[in-house]
Formats: C-alpha cells, structure tokens, sequence
C-alpha cells in the first residue's frame, strides 16, 4: 500500500478549504511548568465538532458524479457520522450512517439533523452491516479512516501544525482510534518539518494501536474491551491496515492515559483553556499533564480532536 505523500496531503488542503474551517494553534500559558510549554489545535471549532469533517469533505469531494449518484454509507460511533453527514448536504449526495447503539445521543441526534439516515446497530453489527448494505443498494463505502483521501483529509490537521506552529516545537500529540488522523497528521508533519516527534495517545482501556506499533503485528482488542472507555471515539478495536503502515513509518510512539486522566482534562480544558473537549479530544493533551516522564520535548502540540460531549457529562465532569 502506497503512503500518503505531500502532494495528496496539500490537494485535500486545497479540496476542503472554505468547508473545513482552519483551526488556530493556541498558546497555553496556563500549561507551562518553567520547562515545559503547550499549544493546542481545537478541532471541536469544526462546523460538525470534530477534525473528520476534513476526511470525510476530501474524499466525498473526490467521488465522480456516477458514484455520488449512487448515495454513500458510512459507520461510525459520531464524528465521522455526523462529517459524512455534513459533507453529503453540501454536494448533495444521499447518506447512509450506520451507528452502534451505544452512541451519544448527542450524535446521532446531530448525525440526523444534517440529513443522513440512521441505522442503530449493535456495536459488534457497526462494521458489518455497511458491506451488506453496499451490495444491496450500490452505495459508495466511505471507511472512517482506512482510506487515503480520508487519511490525507485529515493530514491537513498537521500541514496546519507546520505552518502556524512556533519554531521551538518539537512534540506533537495526537489521540489514536482506527489511525486515520494519527497518519495523515504524522505524515504531514514528518514530511514538512522533519525533526518534529510524533506521538499517540490512546486510553488505556483501548490500547491495540500502542501494542500494534511497539510489536511491529498489527493488534485487534475484542469491542467488549475497547468499550469499556469513556472515550468513544477511541473504541476502535484496531487500527486500519492502511493506518498501520503509516505508523510504522511516522509515528515515534504510542503512550496511553488513564479514564480518571482523561475525566480531569476534559474538566481542566473546560475551566482553564475555555475548550469544551469530548473524552476522546482530551486523550491528547492529557499526556502532556500526567505522562511527562514518558514524553521528551519542551514545546508541545496537542490535538484537541473533538468537542461533541453531551452537556449531562460534561456537568458530572466539571463537579468533580
């Protein structure tokens, strides 16, 4: 399989301009420690809430007036649901999402509002039901991120990083599920500004991206294991084949943080960077404020990938 390369990677940044909103790189100064400083890349600012409008924009983009024709289905536990959604309005295509029960009912609430239909599975059917439904009704099949227009989509997040980022960087951190950002992000980067480390960060709960990399085999957790964490965007059971090679080419490592260091960033985010981050969005940064001892650098850049949190939690999070 091919690597996506700065030419992919500056084309999605040229397709999904004026759709994807170019999120700011903010400074922390709240964050630094004397030895340590931190900025932050908040996606949730996209207009769906999350970075996969960029993904999900390039590759509907790219379609042929044939397939988008045809309509597309997708699955997803919310993000990619609502960014496929999103992206289907807006060209016109008709949308099909396929979601585990399990889902916040903030995002399928919001998957639906900007038209797509539907389908509630149980968390074992989300991947399944979109092959049958493919060879039923002819759509186009948009994966979430084991594709390269998605993988370069969302690789616009680190030519961004590149541009704005202040010349003393030299840690990136990006949160890892089914490894479409981590790849494009981490591909962009190491090819624009080598010398910059990129490093995952999962929950600990769902680590098969970390076991996958530091074995060199690609890893698969069971989804009764990958389920149990807060973060719900990270419950992939594995990364994508596609996502693994560009692992293994780019990404430095892979460390993870605990559901009680992902429940205080989000509340730390809230109160001291005015971000409203779902768990998964502050899997990144929760790294930077409780794994120092595994990370190196001085200047760090994380990816707050996502604010789509519904206000219930995000209430218990903050009365903590």
């Amino acid at each position: 399989m091919s690597l996506v390369g700065l030419e992919e990677l500056r084309a999605a940044q040229r397709r999904i301009a004026g759709v994807a909103v170019r999120t700011p790189l903010l400074p922390c100064p709240w964050a630094a420690d004397g030895t340590r400083a931190l900025w932050l890349k908040p996606e949730g600012l996209q207009p769906t809430g999350a970075f996969k409008i960029r993904g999900a924009y390039n590759r509907l983009a790219a379609l042929s007036e044939a397939e988008r024709a045809r309509g597309v289905v997708a699955q997803s536990s919310g993000n990619h649901a609502q960014a496929v959604a999103y992206a289907a309005g807006i060209l016109g295509i008709k949308a099909v999402i396929v979601m585990p029960d399990t889902s916040p009912a903030v995002k399928v609430e919001n998957t639906r509002a900007f038209g797509a239909e539907v389908v509630l599975v149980t968390p074992a059917e989300r991947d399944v039901l979109p092959v049958e439904l493919v060879s039923r009704h002819g759509y186009v099949w948009v994966p979430p991120y084991d594709d390269p227009y998605i993988i370069a989509g969302q690789g616009t997040v680190g030519l961004e990083i590149a541009e704005d980022a202040p010349d003393e960087l030299d840690t990136v951190l990006v949160p890892v599920s089914g490894g479409g950002l981590i790849s494009g992000t981490a591909a962009a980067l190491k090819l624009a500004c080598p010398g910059v480390r990129v490093i995952g960060v999962e929950p600990e709960l769902a680590a098969d991206a970390q076991a996958s990399l530091r074995t060199g085999r690609h890893t698969a957790w069971p989804v009764a294991d990958t389920y149990r964490t807060i973060a719900d965007g990270l419950r992939t059971p594995s990364v994508g084949a596609l996502p693994f090679e560009h692992l293994q080419a780019y990404v430095d490592d892979i460390v993870t943080v605990s559901e009680a260091e992902i429940r205080a960033t989000v509340a730390l985010l809230a109160r001291r960077g005015r971000l409203v981050a779902e768990p998964s969005g502050a899997v990144a940064p929760a790294a930077y404020f409780h794994r120092a001892a595994e990370l190196e650098g001085r200047v760090f850049a994380a990816v707050v990938s996502g604010g789509n949190l519904d206000p219930a939690l995000l209430a218990e999070l903050l009365a903590v």
